[in-house]
């Protein structure tokens, strides 16, 4: 009598369980799992391909483990998301109430659970509301305060925000004409009084959170800006919401808004550990015009944004929370763990992590690598699940500070397979 092909079935965790599929999401792999070994069970697949396959269905957007060190790598998509935030997309991902009400059955407040989460995590928001990125909130502010009028900026924060993108020229674009004051590294009070007049809009202040002035530097606090009756619009860049110990340079929205701005922007994929998003919080009047200018609906954010964004701010810690706080002895153990399961490759060596993402230049993260030949580095790329290090001084570092402990035995058989 033939064998029953459905006996060489594996199950499904132990499909899981395979270290080749140890740096995809878990819940979204079961998923797939169980779709190729129903094919398995129809005869459509063999048994042994049933992990390639689910693999293969990941590979619209390669799945990356993050051993760099960088913990908001920008060109790794910055934060990873949470699984409460990832568990949020998925549910959202069909029809939602985004938009209706479900006691009366009539048109909602859009986004509503992520706003009220952003209202509650700032109370000193006199209101809030959600765009597609930093960049967005802030256009929407010099558009709908300052088009046609100026916005008086100090010199030292006009800053380039990554891939050539400059903030004259961001703000240019709207409309508003840009009022310099003051000096590169130093710019006073009166600087900033002797430039308003009847054509300001609003004064700017940007947090350069990209670089670090040390020397002869000056500039005006928020507080002291909040005075001089116009509105004052505060960039603090990275999306901090209140203070936290680790980053005691990173401005806040909370303090800031305590210190008198009438808006904060911010981004919320960065330090906040959430989606793509532009934060926009201050005086309810302010927030309500930009909410309702035209050009707000063509910054807003989708259903997935919003719903990833309100289990970021309800959820456990975030992964970027988590990453910037990793126990260095703690990362010495699984380094020392992953040298000996891939074989006894490289060697163990103590590093400096960085925050990344244009934020906490000057924040370095005592961390724990794997030192490996620079020459593992392309091969480990391009594999399955992707293993991406920095390579310094003709040495691949992998540092597990990003990387979930999970994926260690992914990155393991990385190693032994390009070694």
């Amino acid at each position: 009598m033939a064998a029953d092909p459905r006996r060489a079935v594996p199950r499904t965790d132990t499909v899981l369980d395979d270290p080749r599929l140890a740096g995809y999401p878990r819940e979204r792999a079961r998923d797939f799992a169980r779709a190729e070994l129903d094919r398995v069970r129809r005869g459509e697949l063999a048994a042994g391909d049933v992990v390639e396959a689910v693999a293969r269905r990941f590979r619209l957007s390669r799945v990356v483990i993050n051993a760099t060190g960088v913990v908001l790598h920008t060109n790794l998509g910055r934060a990873a998301l949470s699984a409460a935030a990832i568990d949020a997309i998925m549910a959202a991902a069909g029809y939602t109430d985004v938009e209706l009400d479900l006691a009366t059955g009539r048109r909602a407040r859009r986004g509503r659970d992520a706003l009220d989460a952003l209202a509650g995590a700032v109370a000193e928001a006199g209101a809030v509301h959600l765009l597609n990125n930093g960049a967005a909130a802030l256009v929407l502010a010099a558009t709908g305060l300052a088009a046609g009028r100026e916005i008086v900026v100090s010199r030292g924060e006009l800053v380039e925000i990554g891939d050539g993108f400059r903030l004259p020229d961001l703000l240019a674009s709207t409309g508003a004409r840009l009022r310099e004051v003051g000096t590169t590294n130093r710019t006073a009070l009166a600087d900033y009084e002797r430039a308003l007049g009847p054509q300001t809009g609003f004064i700017l202040k940007v947090h350069p959170s990209n670089f670090y002035q040390r020397g002869f530097v000056s500039s005006v606090p928020v507080a002291a800006l909040a005075g001089l009756g116009v509105p004052l619009v505060v960039d603090i860049g990275s999306g901090l919401l209140r203070p936290d110990p680790l980053l005691p340079d990173e401005p806040d929205a909370a303090t800031v808004l305590r210190a008198g701005a009438d808006l904060v922007t911010s981004s919320g994929d960065k330090l906040l550990g959430g989606p793509q998003a532009g934060l926009l919080l201050g005086r309810a009047d302010l927030v309500e015009t930009l909410r309702r200018h035209p050009l707000a609906r063509a910054l807003r954010v989708d259903k997935l944004t919003l719903a990833a964004f309100a289990a970021t701010l309800l959820g456990p810690e975030t992964p970027t929370w988590r990453a910037l706080r990793a126990d260095p002895q703690e990362l010495r153990r699984r380094v020392t763990a992953l040298q000996r399961e891939a074989g006894g490759a490289g060697e163990v060596v103590d590093t400096v992590a960085v925050v990344g993402g244009g934020g906490a230049p000057e924040v370095e993260l005592p961390s724990v690598a794997l030192a490996l030949p620079a020459g593992l580095a392309q091969p480990l790329r391009l594999g399955e699940p992707a293993v991406v290090g920095r390579v310094e001084r003709d040495r691949l570092l992998l540092d597990l500070r990003c990387v979930p402990e999970e994926s260690d035995k992914a990155v393991a058989l990385a190693i032994r397979q390009c070694s």
